[in-house]
């Protein structure tokens, strides 16, 4: 029976353009993207949108630094990281920047429903202010001692040695980052969000959105704690929206980072009229909306962003995706160590599709970090990817070249085997659909070792000698390439490149999901030509040592 076509909107997080892409981030870009061209191959209305987010503190002073302007730096960055994500397989239909017209319409009128509802009110608070640099502080732009464990060199908001969290006012000789200089108490006027009146509904979304349980735990802490009023403003000088109305008062990065979801769908609306702003972001919409996200945003995904949407009139989240952290090698990313890599130059020394794979091996729904071990990394993707899978491929492809002038035959040997991989597409489609990738990598890997036993038992390389079996080998190799075909679609969504070299191949125009299940025979197939090679250490030790070489040891 047909499945329904779903109208699914997906984002990632925005990257902010403050530096480069690296491996950690790309573990939620190729989750993201996986997913995707899953939901594409099966025939659904899928649209993956993003943007760069490009306002706050750090980019203003960081142009300064630069003696660029924001606009400038960001625009450099965001080309970047376009080029850095396309080259790594990354498919978005389209990537956009928060820093538009559309996201400045969107915090505007979002912010106009909210404060004339009454969510928004002003409230005068007491900050950290470097008298030297004429500027409020962020909390993490001041440092000092933890005032609980006496901790140094502490940020302003968590001590990152005993957990501690507290206000830069209680930090113990405190010092301005940009100056270095004792900051002072000063108050100013600030707009805040009434989050703490949302608890009721927003338990409400929880209930709809199947998110995972340890989020669902973190969530409950948080609602144990109480629900604080958002601070949505910051003060003069700042990159981003000024706050309608007011001088000297700009919206903080964070109201409008979200809303640069909505914002880079409504760019890709005006400019293609087969969408519809509406027909997604209405309260009414039967269109799904998935974000994926790091855990360590949940708070601003989970409760900030669903508490706004709603109090502006708009459609909720479906659900939100949340992954875990990066580790390489069992540690934290180091710069001393060569293990803070960058995606430029993971993509100098390595095939992309490596990565995308290995990741794909490690990730699962939860919030579980995962370890990118080099040395695992090489073995699995050798044995997997090379070993097994192009294997399959290898194996046949060049008796069907020399031997039967490229023609497969017209019949499968074996139609009970090749329906054991046909009949396991759904079992697989429901692991992806799942985000259970390395569940679906090990389905995937089970049928390949099928495969190959297969052509280990029938040993089309002694069959060619025998005269009274030759003729078989056609069939035995059209029986292994229809097994590898496939496999090579359900492995589309995860290595697109390697799919794409198959399926030209093959001289198929295109591959949806359910075409593994309907054998290709009798057709003509051109000179096969190798589809990866194998991981070569030399390769992985430099892109270590580009790494470490790169920039300055600060761990």
């Amino acid at each position: 029976m047909p499945q329904k076509r779903r109208k699914i909107l997906v984002t990632s997080a925005l990257p902010y353009a403050n530096g480069s892409i690296h491996m950690g981030h790309l573990v939620e870009y190729l989750q993201t993207d996986i997913w995707v061209r899953f939901q594409k191959l099966r025939g659904h209305d899928c649209t993956y949108v993003c943007a760069s987010d490009v306002h706050g503190t750090p980019i203003m002073l960081k142009a300064r630094e630069l003696g660029v302007t924001p606009e400038s730096l960001t625009e450099k960055l965001s080309a970047e990281f376009v080029k850095d994500f396309h080259d790594f397989g990354v498919d978005f239909d389209n990537y956009h920047t928060t820093h538009s017209a559309e996201n400045e319409e969107l915090v505007g009128s979002i912010y106009a429903t909210l404060h004339d509802s009454g969510d928004i009110y002003t409230r005068t608070i007491e900050q950290a202010y470097d008298e030297q640099e004429g500027m409020f502080l962020p909390d993490r732009f001041v440092r000092g001692k933890c005032p609980r464990c006496n901790s140094e060199d502490q940020y302003g908001d968590a001590c990152e040695v005993c957990g501690a969290t507290y206000s830069p006012a209680d930090l113990i000789d405190a010092v301005s980052v940009l100056s270095g200089t004792t900051p002072v108490k000063r108050e100013s006027v600030h707009y805040f969000f009434k989050l703490s009146e949302y608890e009721t509904r927003l338990r409400a979304w929880i209930s709809d959105a199947k998110l995972n349980k340890n989020v669902l735990a973190k969530l409950e802490e948080w609602f144990e704690a109480g629900l604080r009023d958002w601070d949505i403003s910051r003060d003069e000088p700042y990159f981003g929206f000024k706050i309608p109305g007011t001088d000297d008062k700009y919206f903080y990065v964070w109201l409008d980072a979200p809303i640069g979801y909505m914002a880079s769908f409504k760019n890709l609306c005006d400019r293609d009229d087969r969408f519809d702003f509406d027909e997604y972001w209405n309260v009414d919409s039967d269109a799904e909306v998935y974000h994926f996200i790091g855990k360590d945003i949940m708070y601003f995904h989970t409760l900030f962003w669903p508490a706004v949407l709603q109090g502006a009139g708009y459609r909720q989240p479906t659900s939100v995706f949340t992954h875990g952290f990066l580790t390489v090698n069992g540690k934290k990313m180091s710069k001393s160590r060569g293990t803070f890599i960058n995606a430029r130059t993971y993509l100098d020394n390595l095939d992309p599709s490596y990565l995308r794979y290995y990741y794909a091996a490690k990730l699962g729904p939860t919030i579980d970090d995962i370890d990118l071990n080099l040395e695992d990394f090489m073995a699995r993707v050798n044995s997997d990817l090379v070993g097994k899978l192009i294997n399959i491929a290898s194996r046949c492809a060049g008796f069907i070249s020399k031997r039967f002038d490229g023609r497969l035959a017209d019949s499968l040997p074996d139609t009970k085997l090749f329906s054991e991989f046909s009949n396991a597409g759904e079992t697989i489609a429901a692991q992806y659909e799942r985000r259970e990738y390395s569940k679906a990598m090990r389905s995937i890997m089970a049928l390949a070792d099928k495969a190959n036993r297969y052509i280990d038992d029938n040993k089309p390389w002694l069959m060619i000698k025998d005269a009274d079996k030759a003729a078989d080998v056609q069939f035995v190799c059209t029986q292994g390439l229809n097994m590898f075909r496939s496999l090579m679609i359900y492995l589309s969504p995860v290595v697109p490149r390697i799919a794409q070299d198959a399926r030209e191949y093959l001289n198929e125009e295109s591959w949806q999901w359910q075409d593994s299940a309907a054998p290709l025979l009798g057709v003509q197939l051109p000179e096969f030509k190798p589809l990866l090679t194998r991981v070569d250490a030399d390769n992985v030790q430099r892109m270590v040592d580009q790494s470490r070489n790169s920039m300055p040891v600060q761990d």
